[in-house]
């Protein structure tokens, strides 16, 4: 069972940064991203949980939502089994707990999408919260 655990959230400044990483790993051992699409999704209080950004399982594409266009990006380092996600430009709307995820589909090889069914792997979550 592949494992995805996120971390880095706490508290953030309105308009500063925070970054946030999702490892993944098999029975405590690091493996492969390749082939996988990562999503990272927010869940705001009392809101439903809705896609954020994704990067494709090639790493050569990134679907992101019009909130966070132009101070969020997302990045991978598959040696490490790692992606992150660069939060820049905070604003109080950014609070929420976040959750990345995974996807081993053939469909977001190329082209990854913020749809959360496609999803097969989900961690736990890191909350943010973002004031002054």
């Amino acid at each position: 069972q592949l494992q995805l655990v996120e971390s880095g959230g706490g508290l953030g400044q309105p308009g500063g940064s925070l970054r946030l990483s999702c490892a993944a790993s098999v029975s405590g051992f690091t493996l492969d991203l390749d082939h996988y699409a990562i999503g990272w999704f927010r869940q705001a209080p009392g809101k439903e949980r809705e896609g954020v950004l994704c990067i494709s399982g090639s790493g050569d594409s990134t679907n992101s939502a019009d909130s966070v266009k132009g101070r969020f990006t997302i990045s991978r380092d598959n040696a490490k089994s790692t992606v992150y996600l660069q939060m820049n430009s905070l604003k109080p709307e950014d609070t929420a707990i976040y959750y990345c995820a995974a996807s081993a589909s053939d469909e977001l090889f190329r082209t990854c999408m913020l749809w959360k069914p496609v999803y097969d792997y989900w961690g736990q979550g890191t909350p943010v919260t973002v004031s002054s």
